[in-house]
Parts: structure tokens; sequence; C-alpha cells
């Protein structure tokens, strides 16, 4: 029996009625089905071309989106790479070997190289993303606006941390301090032990550790960087010969310049600078020099060392504090005792007056002699 036939007889059988039994469920027929699998594939038929352009865009904005990402981060890691050699290539000199170190530049390498990739991959896959649900017809207006209302709740409930990230990113950015640095954040001071975007780890003089946020630090003094000064104030006698005096401190300086590790540590000659105060009773000469950063408080102990040596064989008398105690003469015990008064003396007036008036002793009578 052909298909033609089954449709026809299909269409002769008599179809049940709603009122010949309620019961009775529609079974849609053979012909309805054909007609639904017909609009069906005519309607896949026209939106076919359709649909293949979206897939298309898609799949070409992620190949694009996924491309341009690998691109940008092997250019960042280059970049970086490329950081980390100049600042190697500085490193065979004097300076250069103090002011950075191989974990402060494996740090700071990898913080600024995780930044940018992370900002790169922010931004490439967010916009590939939007552009992904415009292809879709998607209106993204309420999208975006739900965006930036939940971006200003969130910088408002969480500005303090979005405050020490931003301070992290430029403080490593601008290099202002880094792994093995001794710096007064302020709140703390110390060795730096860790940097990181939210927090940096100090050690402090007696072995504690700080974990300062970095949005609540306001200035930053790195003692590391650069050059240090060691400053000693020499305290001697007023009538101490200043040419002798200078001469001594000259012959400490160029000894202590020429010997090992005070040549390396000391970076400037040893000066007299002069006289920082004159009084009545002492003066205070300066002797000043630039160091290795950090190092600068060794330097001013051996210095005073040797000063002192050498000013106990020159016979020069180191006075102590800003000025020397004047010589008094010894104080008079009864200074403090009051002035003599009238009624002390029992002879005087005054006293004679005070005197109660005692009656007249009677002289008892004399026995005759034997």
């Amino acid at each position: 029996m052909s298909l033609h036939a089954v449709l026809l007889a299909a269409d002769a059988s008599p179809t049940p009625t709603p009122s010949e039994s309620p019961s009775t469920v529609t079974v849609p027929s053979l012909q309805d089905a054909q007609e639904s699998a017909t609009n069906a594939a005519s309607w896949v038929e026209q939106n076919w071309s359709t649909w293949l352009a979206i897939g298309l865009r898609v799949l070409l904005i992620l190949v694009i989106a996924v491309v341009l990402r690998v691109v940008v981060q092997r250019a960042i890691t280059k970049l970086i790479d490329r950081m980390n050699r100049t600042v190697a290539s500085v490193d065979g000199t004097a300076l250069g070997g103090l002011l950075v170190n191989n974990e402060r530049r494996r740090q700071r390498s990898q913080a600024i190289g995780s930044v940018l990739r992370s900002v790169a991959s922010f931004l490439i896959m967010g916009t590939a993303a939007l552009m992904v649900l415009g292809t879709f017809e998607i209106n993204l207006a309420p999208l975006l606006a739900s965006a930036g209302v939940a971006g200003v709740a969130i910088g408002f409930g969480a500005r303090n941390l979005v405050t020490d990230f931003l301070s992290g990113v430029f403080m490593i950015l601008e290099d202002q301090y880094g792994v093995g640095d001794q710096i007064d954040a302020g709140v703390a001071s110390g060795e730096v032990i860790e940097v990181g975007l939210r927090v940096t780890k100090l050690r402090g003089a007696n072995g504690e550790i700080w974990y300062v946020r970095n949005g609540e630090v306001k200035r930053i003094g790195n003692l590391s960087q650069g050059w240090a000064t060691a400053g000693v104030d020499v305290t001697v006698k007023a009538s101490e010969d200043l040419d002798r005096v200078k001469a001594t401190l000259d012959g400490v300086a160029e000894k202590m310049s020429k010997e090992e590790p005070w040549n390396e540590l000391l970076w400037s000659p040893i000066e007299v600078l002069g006289l920082d105060s004159v009084l009545l009773d002492s003066m205070v000469v300066h002797v000043s020099a630039k160091t290795m950063p950090g190092k600068s408080l060794t330097v001013e102990r051996e210095l005073r060392w040797r000063v002192k040596r050498a000013f106990e064989a020159a016979d020069i008398r180191i006075v102590g504090g800003a000025t020397a105690p004047a010589t008094e003469d010894p104080a008079d015990p009864s200074a403090a005792v009051a002035a003599p008064s009238v009624y002390a003396n029992a002879d005087s007036p005054q006293s004679a007056a005070a005197t109660p008036i005692t009656p007249p002793r009677t002289a008892a009578p004399s026995t005759p002699a034997k």
C-alpha cells in the first residue's frame, strides 16, 4: 500500500467528536506531522544562513580575542624580561648592586607582570563577551547600566581595598622600595621582607613583623637608596686648641679611610665641617661623611671609638653632654640658715620684755659657823 493510499484512508475514517467520548484524546494525523516537518524544514532552510553567519561571527570574535590575549601576554613577558636584563646590566657597578637585588627584581617583576596580564585579559575578554552578546542582538544597555551601578556600589563598599590595591600598583611601578630596603613608612619602620599589591611586610628592629596596608602609607622614607650620611658631634672644652683638635680628627679620618672594610663603606672622605656651637665652657665640632646606604650607624660607632682613643692619646679632654657642668665653690652650710633674731639674744631688750617676771627668791638663813 502506498503512502498516498494511507493518507486517503486516514482522511476517510471518521474522527471522534467531543460529544461522543469526552475522554477521547485527539491524535494528530500523519498529514499534520508532515506539515509541521515541512514548516520546520522551510524555517531552517530560510534561517540557516543567518545562524551560520552568527556562529562564524562568534567564532571569529573568540579566535581573535584568544590570539590577541596570547600576543599581549607574550609582549608583557618580553617587556618584563627586558626590564630585568636592563637592571642586571648595572649590577656590576657599585651603585647598581646596592639599589637592586635578585629577590627585589623578582618580586617586582612578578607583581608588575601579574597586574598587566590581569588588566589585559580583563579588557580583551570583556570586550569579546560584549561583542558576542551584541551579535545575538541582545540589548546591552541594561547590562552595562547594572554593571555600572554594581561597580559604584562595590567601589563605595570596598574603597579601602581599592585604595590599597591602587597604591600598591603605583608603588611597584614607581619602584619606591623593594625587598631588603630599610624604610620608614610613618606607621611603622624596618626592613622590607615582602611587597604585595595590598600589604607590605616589614621586620622591625626588635624582630617584630609589621603588616602595613599600602593605602595607609602617606609618606615613605627609603634609607637604602642612594647614600647615607654619618655624622658625629665631638664636644670638647672651650680652652682646647682648635688646630690641634682638627689635626687629630684629620688623622683619624685618614687612617680610617684606608683600612678595610671602612674604605668600602665610606663613599666620601671624612670631613671636619667645623664648629656647630660655641659655649662658655665647651664647643662642639661636627664630623661628617657619606656612607653606603644602611651603614651610617656602623660608621658612626667606629668613628666615635677612634676619636675617643685618639683624643686620649693627644690629651684632649672630651666633655659630656652639650655643655660641661660649671665648677662651683662648695656651698656654705650656713647659707640655708635664717638670719638670727633679736629674740635669740638673751640680753636684748626684746628678749627681756618677753621674759616672764619671776618672783624674787628668799635667801635662806645662814647658819653660824661652829
